[in-house]
């Protein structure tokens, strides 16, 4: 799995990019969830901190790279009333086995990183960590990869006398995967005082394709606002 944030660009581009959306959009589709909530791919704690804010459920979120799981124990240390009720842990997804099933899972930003061969392997963990009729919510955008393109500015921020920069170029586009190059650059004025190089796989299947892994793994697509997806797991049994 590749993982294309720069650490120091985290918070500053996703708090004002992806982040109010799934503010806006996820509270209504976790208001049944009162006992306890995993978040795969937790990150520095943007979404786990509103999770906790939303609902009273006890919290397990979960992020295997030590940098992002540095920056999430810190944002938990400024809220010591969180301290005992978010567990975070710090491995891979394939590997999570929880004392009791949960009733909802969460995953923002994370299919693009899992590639078919993982993605496959995923689901039926996941559902033996869910119980019957708990509710799988991940974003979403379909269409498939993006075709090859020339390095473009993504996005900028200004921090006092410095400009942070992102940007990108597609290399390759093949069925649901393709090869994307990040540069997080870092200026004052017109001199680079550092730049960071990202190349990894990122993934966009199919409709199709992730209906009938889904399916295979005992969900059923339930309503979810746009750019989210929302299963519940076994519902037809209900």
């Amino acid at each position: 799995m590749t993982d294309f944030i720069s650490l120091p660009f985290y918070d500053l581009f996703h708090e004002s990019g992806h982040v109010p959306g799934i503010r806006e959009k996820l509270p209504s589709l976790l208001a049944g969830a009162q006992r306890s909530i995993l978040e795969i791919g937790a990150g520095t704690g943007l979404i786990t901190t509103s999770i906790a804010d939303w609902t009273p459920a006890e919290i397990f979120a979960l992020e295997p790279s030590a940098g992002m799981r540095g920056m999430l124990l810190s944002r938990l240390s400024a809220r010591p009333e969180l301290l005992k009720r978010v567990t975070v842990l710090p491995y891979d997804a394939l590997s999570v086995d929880l004392d009791e099933p949960v009733e909802a899972m969460v995953m923002i930003n994370v299919i693009y990183a899992l590639d078919p061969h993982y993605r496959k392997r995923l689901w039926p963990v996941l559902a033996t960590q869910l119980e019957p009729g708990g509710l799988l919510v991940f974003t979403w955008h379909d269409g498939g990869p993006p075709a090859p393109g020339p390095l473009k500015e993504l996005d900028t921020r200004q921090v006092g006398r410095h400009t942070y920069t992102i940007l990108s170029e597609i290399t390759e586009s093949d069925g649901e995967r393709c090869k994307a190059r990040y540069l997080y650059r870092i200026t004052e004025n017109d001199k680079v005082i550092s730049e960071e190089e990202i190349v990894g796989n990122a993934y966009r299947p199919e409709w199709d394709v992730i209906e009938g892994e889904l399916v295979s793994a005992g969900f059923v697509q339930t309503d979810a606002p746009e750019g989210l997806l929302a299963w519940r797991l076994g519902l037809q049994q209900f």
